[in-house]
């Protein structure tokens, strides 16, 4: 007495000499006839129940030389996207007129003058000399465009541009209004 194989049996002799790959598609091509038969639904590939395709029948499913929504993105994009739905982006906007001064006015201007602090839409830049704060002041105008340019419209309103601070006469907590120290020496 024989007893029973425990190796797969080959191939239905119709199958048997037909070369790889063609008796693959032959043999699923009649596995799925024989579920149709018994009234089964037979799709393509495999999937859970209740799990949508995410191309349409007979779609590409490849990512050809176009744009598709499975390419890879940008960080500066996605970051972007990220400030836009999480209501950032003015934050953001205002922290790039920080980082982006002196591409955005130029280094011969950065070097001479910087953003201090930005409120309410003002801008406060402090120049190293009282001869670069009337510089600056003769071409706000231009400034303010170049920054929109860069950063955004309604982002920086206004320029408030001081000059280096002059030391004070003032010491000490208590305080008598006055005209202040006079050449006393006469």
């Amino acid at each position: 007495m024989t007893e029973p194989d425990d190796r797969p049996a080959g191939p239905p002799e119709h199958l048997a000499n037909l070369p790889g790959m063609d008796l693959v598609r032959r043999a699923l091509e009649e596995a799925r006839g024989a579920a149709r038969s018994q009234g089964k639904e037979v799709g393509r590939g495999r999937r859970s129940p209740g799990v949508r395709r995410s191309t349409p029948q007979g779609g590409r499913r490849w990512s050809g030389p176009g744009p598709d929504r499975r390419d890879p993105e940008l960080l500066g994009s996605a970051a972007d996207e990220l400030a836009k739905t999480r209501g950032w982006k003015p934050r953001v906007a205002e922290g790039a007129v920080f980082a982006q001064w002196a591409t955005v006015v130029g280094e011969q201007i950065a070097e001479h003058a910087e953003p201090t602090t930005l409120r309410d839409g003002v801008l406060s830049v402090a120049a190293e000399s009282t001869a670069w704060a009337t510089q600056l002041r003769m071409v706000q105008a231009q400034l303010l465009a170049k920054i929109a340019a860069a950063v955004g419209d309604g982002v920086v309103t206004a320029l408030k541009i001081t000059g280096p601070v002059a030391p004070s006469w003032r010491k000490g907590p208590l305080h008598i209004s006055g005209r202040g120290p006079r050449d006393t020496y006469g």
